[in-house]
């Protein structure tokens, strides 16, 4: 699913996430608006609207029997170095992880730095927390 978004950034970003006069809310609002499409079909987004109150950005939840599976994905915009952003946004998702008792979760780094190509911006790795947490990192 994040892969699939990864291609749909690359090839549309610029011209939607201008339109959006917070320019920093433009990426994760487009991934929101990619997912919702994805999950209309009985799975659930919820959403986090009050910044700074220690809440994970998105958490998908996906029925299944005996419950809803978890994940939480974590977006962000990308102002320090790459790694510092990573290292601090994989212990930041595995505490919501803990909180939120998620079997996976992600984070989204969109990096809106000019002059850089799509082949630096877009990867995929994992990251490991210091609670031993995995968490897949997505570069946009």
């Amino acid at each position: 699913m994040l892969a699939a978004f990864q291609q749909f950034f690359r090839e549309h970003s610029e011209h939607w996430a201008v339109r959006f006069q917070y320019q920093e809310a433009g990426p994760q609002l487009l991934l929101q608006a990619f997912l919702q499409r994805i999950v209309n079909s009985g799975e659930r987004i919820e959403r986090e609207y009050g910044l700074g109150r220690g809440r994970t950005d998105l958490l998908v939840e996906w029925p299944q029997r005996g419950g809803a599976e978890k994940f939480v994905v974590e977006c962000k915009v990308l102002h320090k170095s790459l790694e510092r952003t990573v290292a601090e946004g994989v212990e930041q998702t595995a505490g919501y992880m803990d909180r939120c008792d998620a079997a996976a979760g992600h984070l989204v780094v969109f990096d809106r730095r000019k002059g850089r190509s799509w082949d630096e911006k877009v990867f995929r790795e994992s990251g490991t927390a210091e609670s031993g947490a995995e968490v897949e990192v997505w570069g946009m």
